[in-house]
């Protein structure tokens, strides 16, 4: 169980940037694509926003904290033993990049086109996030939960696995979202070298 919502309301206007973001690019999409997608005139776009850049922070900020915020609730259980709390943080990750694998991979791959402050925000956000796997790895090794000689390099090669699910996964494939979470806590047990009792 997690504390991910099952869907992610954007709003009229996030939604049809997100559309067209994953379709074009940041750079490949006008305002003007995203108003008419959105229904809207420009000037009306404009009532909400007042850039696409703003558009794509408001993107990244709403990605973020939906995720940061589920895996600190997976995370943070005092008394809770380090294993439990690694797999309830991979399938968060897991079944947050499958269910809002649009979202996901827009603000993962676009961080690229975010400016000053707002990119600042995001990657600040990104290592808090990195940061809280990173620990737990750490922490199983010290336990002897972990085998891996190599525990960052293991928690960000586990991250990455799991932000690539947003680059592949669609809904009414071979597995759901939850099956997929699953197979990657066994796939992510078994690259941190989790010991079988």
């Amino acid at each position: 169980m997690t504390q991910l919502p099952e869907s992610m309301p954007l709003g009229k206007v996030r939604q049809a940037a997100l559309d067209c973001f994953a379709a074009n690019g940041f750079h490949g999409t006008s305002i003007r694509q995203i108003a008419s997608t959105a229904g809207l005139s420009v000037p009306g776009l404009y009532h909400y926003y007042t850039s696409k850049h703003q558009i794509l922070d408001s993107l990244c900020e709403v990605a973020m904290d939906t995720l940061l915020g589920a895996s600190k609730t997976a995370v943070t259980r005092p008394g809770t033993p380090v294993l439990e709390r690694f797999d309830s943080l991979i399938r968060v990750l897991v079944l947050f990049h499958a269910r809002f694998s649009a979202i996901a991979f827009v603000t993962l791959s676009e961080i690229r086109s975010l400016q000053g402050d707002a990119r600042r925000r995001h990657v600040t956000a990104r290592n808090e996030q990195q940061g809280l796997l990173n620990r737990l790895v750490e922490e199983g090794c010290k336990q002897g939960v972990f085998t891996t000689a190599h525990p960052r390099h293991t928690a960000r090669a586990i991250t990455a696995a799991c932000l690539g699910v947003s680059r592949w996964f669609r809904l009414g494939g071979e597995n759901t979202p939850e099956e997929l979470a699953e197979i990657y806590v066994d796939i992510c047990r078994a690259t941190a070298g989790a010991k079988t009792t």
